[in-house]
């Protein structure tokens, strides 16, 4: 095909692309990638998928349908933890694995076919092997990773500071440098330091044609989804299951509603719509993955808060699950890896969607939300506080349940049409400010100026000398960071 830029329409020499990406599961990272994959695929570009880990059965559907090319490397020679720890020595060595894999592929190709771009995310280890590729490295830093995990104890800081290093100075050898946020960029100035470099935003985009589809409701895989009285008024929550992601807030806000509701039927103080009179159920939906015990814990921890701590009445449908009924009297809906159909009959029929990370770095899920004329309800903070407008198209809280609930009952009580006006405020935010043509538009430009200008030098990095130092000096800190652990 001819392939042209989406600004000036001016034809371009079509790059070869390669993705490296650790995982390619279900989530808001992995969202991206695919995005931006088939994005500059449908320009005219080359593009390839590496992974360290692919399951048909938990994974987008590009990545399955022969949409994408994906190559797997690293998962059979590495595990995801030694005894349920060693997580990130893990990944470290898996992805320097997959970028071997990449640059033996490279090397045995003619050079007419060699890669143009390689664009990595989430770890940066691999950077300094992945440059002997010849090609430009682009790196899209959703969040340092540095602040992703605890420093509970001393050892554990110990352990972290060679890989602490390792993420700083490899991730200032890529050619181009972008992140989620201005959010994400500020937290990136703050955390490394020793970092000349000041990152492009490049807001994640998503696919409006996915979201305009029609939900046939006879499929038994929504119909196992729809309440059995008209009369039910959803709440939904959208996160994979982990700690981090707070779902407990949402739990705690609604069992205060309830209780608030019922007060209020029993005294005949209720007023407005909701209030006492309709039925009430949160869904909890998310990534789940059996491989990964965090979410087999924090289902367990969540169900347990739900019915031990406030005696809500619970039910869990696994991934896939369609034969069997939701009780009637389910209050607390948590459902596992849920399919596309299943998230857009969702986001079609909850009041509202509650967001309740704190400090998330972007957020895709309330941008969704929204383009489906969902009101948002999200924490203050990080990335949401740039896609929601507050009091426009949901409502940004401090995350305290006491402030939630009172937003939910706000919400139960707002007419029809003021809902349907926030909804549409929602979508016309969207629209205008994340769509995936955008998204491509702005990446390809990128791609293109990269390929076009030279390497920068590596003279901010002096005091390790050249490439093949820092190469060795990144492998030597992994083998540190094995023996501080232990």
């Amino acid at each position: 095909m001819s392939a042209t830029t989406s600004s000036s329409e001016e034809p371009f020499k079509p790059l070869r692309v390669a993705f490296l990406h650790p995982d390619l599961g279900i989530g808001g990272a992995e969202r991206l990638v695919v995005d931006a994959a088939v994005g500059l695929q449908n320009l005219g570009h080359n593009v390839v998928m590496y992974t360290s880990h692919h399951d048909p059965a938990h994974c987008f559907e590009e990545t399955r349908d022969g949409t994408l090319t994906v190559h797997v490397g690293g998962n059979t020679i590495v595990p995801r933890t030694f005894f349920g720890r060693f997580y990130i020595i893990c990944a470290i060595f898996r992805n320097l694995h997959l970028a071997l894999t990449i640059l033996r592929l490279n090397s045995s190709v003619p050079d007419t076919e060699k890669l143009d771009i390689i664009i990595a995310d989430q770890l940066s280890v691999s950077i300094p092997l992945l440059r002997w590729s010849g090609a430009k490295i682009f790196f899209y830093c959703h969040f340092p990773d540095k602040l992703l995990t605890k420093r509970e104890s001393l050892l554990k800081k110990l352990y972290r500071l060679p890989v602490d290093l390792i993420e700083e100075v490899t991730t200032g050898m890529a050619d181009t440098i972008v992140v989620n946020s201005k959010f994400t960029a500020t937290i990136f100035k703050e955390s490394f330091k020793f970092l000349h470099q000041i990152p492009d935003v490049l807001y994640p985009s998503i696919q409006f044609d996915k979201f305009d589809r029609t939900v046939d409701q006879s499929l038994p895989e929504i119909n196992v989804l729809m309440p059995s009285s008209d009369n039910t008024i959803t709440f939904l929550s959208i996160n994979r299951y982990e700690r981090k992601k707070d779902i407990n807030l949402a739990i705690h806000a609604f069992a205060r509603l309830l209780k608030e509701n019922s007060t209020a039927a029993e005294t005949g103080t209720g007023t407005g719509a909701g209030v006492g009179s309709q039925r009430l159920r949160l869904v909890i939906a998310g990534g789940y993955d059996t491989r990964v015990a965090e979410n087999v814990e924090h289902h367990q921890e969540l169900v347990q808060l739900a019915q031990k701590q406030h005696g809500l009445c619970t039910f869990t449908l696994s991934s896939g699950q369609v034969d069997k009924a939701v009780p009637e009297d389910t209050q607390v809906l948590f459902l596992q890896s849920i399919s596309d159909a299943q998230k857009l009959f969702l986001l079609q029929t909850a009041r509202a969607l509650l967001y309740t990370p704190t400090n998330e770095h972007f957020g895709i899920v309330p941008v969704e939300a929204m383009y489906m004329k969902c009101p948002v309800v999200a924490v203050n903070s990080g990335g949401p506080t740039e896609s929601i407008q507050h009091g426009v198209t949901g409502f940004l809280c401090e995350p305290e349940q006491e402030v939630w609930a009172s937003t939910l009952k706000t919400l139960l009580q707002m007419s029809e049409e003021e809902l349907k006006q926030m909804g549409r405020a929602g979508h016309d935010r969207v629209v205008g400010l994340f769509s995936l043509t955008a998204f491509v538009s702005k990446l390809n430009g990128i791609l293109l100026q990269m390929q076009s200008s030279s390497s920068p030098s590596l003279e901010s990095y002096a005091l390790f000398g050249n490439l093949k130092l820092i190469t060795i000096f990144s492998i030597v800190m992994i083998a540190l960071a094995i023996m501080f652990y232990r």
